[in-house]
């Protein structure tokens, strides 16, 4: 007599575990989707912050950092052959802390890039040297430390051909597989990215990487992933994500969500807020959907230290937790994303 209303209560109480909620945690919910993990971005300012570390630290939530700026060119090698480590140590010290994983930011980028390499007029052999040379410190001094780095930072224009920078001038497209194997000398274990933004839809940029990827397995090149930085706009994630993402897998590499992000022109209204939910959601089940999209991070969780506002004047709000560090209706969002 009892024995089908007992039944009945077991299956609503499965059903409720399969839905993610708050006290899930992103991290948890992303490993439980078969991932390797969900991280933020951080920056050393930040880690004077307690309540901001105390969440960062929150291994339910985050079990992957990356250093946003302190591992750059600019601060590991402000000056020729001079290298400092203290900033990168001291978020690799957090992350080992915690038990988090850490992704490299990066080796080679034509951004925040000190004046000794932009203003030097260099000959192919001397700038080879020099990058060569940042390279194996850099990740030789991280070696067994890093899951993965992104040894190539945005490299192509919207149409595909090269961004045109002092490495091209003085090395040319070479300069790629150059770091590429510089990379894979200074650490074996770890894995190498190329990272870019804009290749997440169907375009000339997107098959600009998609042939860089052909071209450099077809010439033993290493290269193990490709990372997707969806700085995206509330109401225009891209539908052909996933597509892309599948593509890209296609050709060997893996692939991850590096610099997760979706801005709002302000003032932030709740409509914007549950378009932001579903707009993260959209794009956590793409990664869900593709086996070798191994994880997502966040390009910093909170609004409080997001670069969206000083980038983008009058848009703001794109992370998943608002500047009191509470949960917003996106951190739901990706929750239902991994379910």
């Amino acid at each position: 007599m009892i024995l089908q209303p007992l039944l009945g209560l077991l299956a609503l109480l499965q059903l409720a575990t399969a839905i993610p909620t708050a006290s899930t945690g992103l991290s948890t919910a992303a490993k439980s989707a078969g991932k390797k993990y969900f991280g933020s971005a951080t920056d050393n300012p930040e880690l004077t912050n307690t309540a901001y570390v105390a969440e960062l630290s929150n291994v339910a939530d985050f079990s992957q950092l990356t250093a946003e700026n302190s591992m750059k060119w600019d601060a590991i090698e402000p000056n020729q052959g001079q290298f400092t480590f203290s900033q990168g140590d001291q978020i690799l010290q957090l992350a080992q802390k915690n038990g988090q994983l850490m992704r490299g930011h990066n080796c080679v980028w034509h951004e925040q890039l000190p004046s000794w390499v932009t203003n030097t007029q260099w000959t192919n052999a001397t700038l080879t040297a020099a990058l060569t040379n940042h390279i194996t410190n850099l990740i030789g001094h991280y070696k067994g430390d890093m899951y993965s780095w992104d040894v190539v930072n945005e490299p192509f224009n919207e149409d595909g051909s090269l961004f045109s920078s002092v490495f091209t001038e003085f090395i040319g497209p070479a300069y790629i597989p150059i770091a590429l194997k510089t990379a894979r000398a200074a650490d074996p274990s770890t894995k190498l990215y190329i990272n870019e933004f804009n290749i997440e839809f169907t375009g000339a940029k997107a098959t600009a990487m998609l042939n860089l990827v052909k071209q450099l397995k077809q010439e033993g090149v290493p290269v193990d992933g490709i990372g997707f930085q969806c700085h995206f706009i509330v109401g225009e994630v891209p539908t052909s994500f996933q597509s892309i993402l599948q593509q890209f897998t296609a050709l060997g590499v893996e692939v991850a969500i590096t610099e997760l992000d979706i801005r709002m022109t302000l003032p932030e209204t709740t409509a914007l807020l549950q378009q932001q939910q579903t707009d993260y959601q959209t794009v956590i089940n793409a990664c869900r959907s593709v086996a070798n999209c191994v994880g997502v991070t966040v390009w910093d969780y909170t609004d409080e230290f997001s670069w969206i506002p000083g980038a983008f004047p009058g848009m703001g709000d794109a992370c998943p937790f608002d500047s009191n560090f509470n949960k917003k209706p996106a951190y739901q969002g990706i929750l239902n994303g991994w379910a």
